[in-house]
Formats: C-alpha cells, structure tokens, sequence
C-alpha cells in the first residue's frame, strides 16, 4: 500500500509540475517566445486531436503545407490552428489561405502574415482536457487538495513513526534504569 501511495503522490506532483511549468512559460512575456494553446475543435483531424495542446512558436517566414496558428478579425477572436494551402502576396505582404485537414474546403477569409501568432510543432492529445479541467473551481481546489493530503498523510505517518520510537526508547531506557535499580 505504502508504494502505491508513494507512486500515486510522485505521478501527481510530476503531472502538476509539468503543467505548471508549461503555463508559467507559454505567458512569460519574451518576444517570439514559445505559447501552448488548446485546440477547441477537431478541423485538424487526425493530425491534432480536439482537446490537445499545441505548441507554437512565431518564425520570420511561413510556407504553403505548414500548420499554423491565426488569429482573424472575428468578434471572439479565439486562434485558430489550421494548414497553409495557399500563399499571394499583395502590396508586398503575404497573404494566406488556410484549411483544416478535416474540413472539405478552405477558410472563407484570408490570413495575413502579421496575424499568424506561430508555427506549429508539436501536440500532447487529451492534455488540454486537463488544463480546461483545472482552470475550473473544482480542478483547482482538486490539483491542490490532492497534493495537500498527500503530504499532510506522509508527515503524519512520519510523526507517528517517530512518536512510537521515541515512546519505544524511553521504554528501554526506563527498563536500563530499573535494572540498574535492582542491582545495586
């Protein structure tokens, strides 16, 4: 039982220190810095699985084939990850037309270079799931209820340990006493 418990704390504290640390750097405001996104739709199956995190990192230059990351003029301006099919340059800037590998036909409206947040390198399925999960109230308070417990458990267990061996050392000392006692 003992393992166990010791493999279930170390499985949690490293899933919460992963996740922690890929939030702490995808916000970090350095410039071209690395962002990981989760995908909200699945117009990029099999490729991206919905519910997947995906890292992005911003490039000097995109090519026709590559997945990226935009954002569009839309009123909720959530990004969008889709594929480059297309590529005109207009006035000197480079405007694309994108896809998502599930879906039949291209965006309606164009991508210009200067909106596409980063290139696409690689997903982590189902792990989005968990981030959604723990920005709620509930996956908060369980991402820090659990690691808590699992600590306030191993301190107690390890008071009570020494708790018995200090009461079992006073006990021999208290017999090497009463020995002596008789003794003498």
């Amino acid at each position: 039982m003992k393992k166990v418990l010791n493999t279930i704390y170390y499985i949690v504290l490293a899933c919460i220190s992963f996740i922690g640390i890929l939030l702490i750097i995808s916000v970090l405001p350095i410039k071209n810095n690395i962002k990981f996104l989760t995908v909200l739709s699945g117009s990029m199956e099999p490729t991206i699985h919905t519910g997947s995190v995906v890292l992005i990192k911003p490039n000097s230059s995109y090519k026709i084939g590559e997945i990226v990351t935009f954002s569009t003029n839309s009123k909720n301006n959530i990004p969008t990850t889709h594929r480059i099919v297309e590529l005109r340059i207009q006035d000197g800037e480079n405007i694309f037309k994108t896809k998502g590998d599930a879906n039949d036909s291209t965006d309606t409206e164009e991508v210009l270079e200067k909106n596409i947040e980063g290139k696409f390198y690689f997903s982590i399925p189902y792990l989005g799931y968990i981030i959604d999960f723990v920005r709620r109230p509930i996956g908060l308070a369980i991402v820090i209820l659990i690691p808590a417990l699992l600590i306030i458990y191993d301190q107690v267990k390890r008071i009570t340990k020494e708790v018995k061996k200090m009461k079992e050392d006073k006990k021999v000392e208290m017999n090497e006493v009463n020995n002596d006692a008789e003794n003498n």
